[in-house]
């Protein structure tokens, strides 16, 4: 007998989170706790998600902490190993680990190309790597397993200096698309959300002058998104019926232009 109420409509799910220590993450990792589901969180600040465990428990949910850099594949595989141990195999994944590191493609940022690429494109990989069998069998067993990758508007959009960070989204939006159709005959619904601006962590993370500049100024004209409110989507999208899969969300603030 299912035991999921209105209130909690993803009890008996097992949820796992990546880059959960802050922003998004860390608000996703609660609000997916609050409706019930069982969430292991994971990240490389161990101090952190200790913090963030113990706020899900105290407001009564469940939750694991795993400390783990997703860039390290076998870590990932051990963490991936814990869940399926400890708590027969994930059937939900928000994969949103990323970082952010604008810059004029003339600087030769090379050091932080890489950077981002190794997040938010192989980290992601070795994500989807790890917990997709997980997925798959879940699903085969429950009905329904759902794996929603952090894309970003500017997978659609021109943002200038944000040439390669841009381009791991589009890596990310495609990729999910084609991952759909692979996995939806299995019952693995795969989304990929692409937020506009979202005040995290993100932006400390900007060092370009000119980049800085520009989210300065746009926060001045607009009343970006909070992570709460990314949060909600995804409990909204693993909370439909199975038969229902959005592929692709964009959520923007209401004052954003493109």
């Amino acid at each position: 007998m299912s035991t999921q109420t209105p209130a909690k409509p993803l009890s008996g799910r097992v949820a796992v989170v990546t880059g959960a220590s802050s922003g998004i993450g860390e608000a996703t990792s609660e609000h997916l706790a609050a409706l019930g589901a069982k969430v292991v969180v994971l990240a490389r600040r161990a101090d952190r998600l200790d913090d963030l465990v113990g706020r899900i428990e105290k407001n009564g949910g469940s939750a694991l902490a795993i400390a783990v850099d997703v860039t390290d594949a076998a870590a990932v595989q051990g963490a991936a190993d814990r869940v399926a141990a400890e708590l027969g195999g994930a059937d939900l994944l928000f994969n949103n680990a990323g970082v952010m590191l604008p810059a004029p493609i003339e600087e030769l940022a090379a050091d932080q190309w890489q950077r981002q690429i190794d997040l938010n494109v192989t980290g992601l990989m070795h994500v989807i790597g790890a917990f997709t069998p997980q997925l798959v069998k879940t699903a085969g067993e429950r009905g329904v397993a759902d794996l929603i990758n952090t894309s970003s508007i500017a997978a659609q959009n021109i943002f200038p200096n944000f040439a390669v960070y841009s381009g791991t989204k589009a890596y990310v939006t495609h990729l999910s698309r084609h991952l759909r159709v692979e996995l939806g005959p299995k019952n693995v619904r795969v989304s990929a959300i692409e937020p506009g601006i979202v005040g995290t962590e993100l932006q400390d993370h900007v060092t370009d002058v000119g980049a800085l500049e520009w989210l300065a100024g746009s926060k001045e004209s607009m009343e970006w998104l909070k992570p709460e409110d990314i949060a909600q989507t995804i409990g909204f999208l693993a909370a439909l019926p199975p038969r229902a899969n959005l592929q692709q969300v964009t959520i923007m603030p209401t004052a954003q232009p493109s």
